[in-house]
């Protein structure tokens, strides 16, 4: 009796190992669901506590939709802080993306159709050499007669070691009081097994708000504030390192990963896939009506579990 408990607690490890190795998302980079049909560990509201496994036959619904996640609200301000790149325990949810940018985390750039803000994943990646430039505007106030160019990087590429480091400079102080968002991409599906609404994060972006300049609408500008995507499941294994700054008891800490796989943060949305291909801002013109707007697009998301019930 004791050898046949030792063998089936072998064989569930062995389980468990083979799962664990073979975890990838069925849906693509922009949504979409594979063709493939192999049950696979989904990663998209799981924490280090709970698993959830879903089905590309299980998916019966899903729409793609942009969000914006503004830190200067109140409940996403951990995100923002340490202001100081250097803090020794945590760090700023941007200081953590430069990390994993240090250490070989591809980047991408956004579409290059104007004014449309979605991941250009069909390209090759930003190439290593290039990402500081992505990064590089005067924030110092001195001018580019007191400071030369190369100091004004937050990140420095060394071509012969091919190797990435953070520039800890007055520079960083300026620009990150420009980089006060993030734009997230997320895909948002109903599981019939499971008789429930589910969401996932495919792509993150940082929106610097200097780089309005030059534009002349609303769309425009919030096209160019995007700096580069990143894949989310790229991002993760560092947002799982940090912990993000506590709020109110130093013993409820949680990490970045954790924070957005409970959804512990704010966002309003900004579009959603339709046979237009048009965002909010492309057809809302006043504030009053981009709110109405949201406001709709909210409640359909919220009434979808309830419609395919109904169903």
């Amino acid at each position: 009796m004791r050898k046949i408990s030792i063998f089936v607690l072998v064989l569930l490890s062995s389980v468990a190992t083979y799962a664990q190795q073979n975890i990838r998302s069925f849906f693509d980079d922009y949504g979409i669901v594979r063709l493939e049909t192999q049950e696979l560990q989904e990663l998209s509201d799981t924490t280090r506590l709970v698993n959830v496994f879903h089905r590309a036959d299980d998916v019966v619904w899903s729409r793609v939709v942009y969000r914006i996640v503004d830190m200067r609200f109140k409940q996403n301000y951990q995100l923002y802080t340490p202001i100081a790149p250097d803090d020794p325990v945590y760090s700023s949810l941007f200081r953590t993306m430069l990390r994993a940018i240090e250490n070989g985390m591809p980047v991408f750039g956004k579409s290059l159709i104007l004014n449309d803000i979605r991941p250009y994943f069909n390209e090759e990646q930003i190439a290593r050499s290039g990402i500081p430039n992505l990064l590089n505007t005067d924030e110092t106030g001195m001018g580019d007669s007191d400071i030369s160019k190369s100091a004004n990087m937050l990140l420095n590429y060394d071509s012969i070691s091919d190797k990435m480091t953070f520039s800890n400079s007055p520079y960083y102080d300026g620009f990150v009081r420009n980089q006060l968002k993030f734009m997230i991409q997320e895909v948002v599906f109903f599981d019939r097994h499971y008789s429930r609404l589910y969401s996932k994060i495919l792509a993150i972006a940082p929106l610097y708000a200097g780089n309005i300049k030059g534009a002349d609408t609303p769309m425009g500008s919030l096209y160019n504030q995007i700096l580069f995507w990143v894949r989310y499941d790229d991002f993760r294994p560092y947002m799982a390192q940090q912990y993000v700054t506590p709020r109110g008891s130093d013993t409820k800490r949680v990490t970045f990963d954790d924070f957005f796989a409970l959804k512990q943060y704010s966002s309003y949305v900004v579009g959603i896939n339709n046979v237009y291909s048009r965002m909010i801002p492309e057809y809302a013109t006043t504030y009053e009506e981009i709110r109405k707007e949201q406001q709709r697009i909210e409640t359909e998301l919220l009434n979808v579990e309830q419609d395919l019930w109904e169903y």
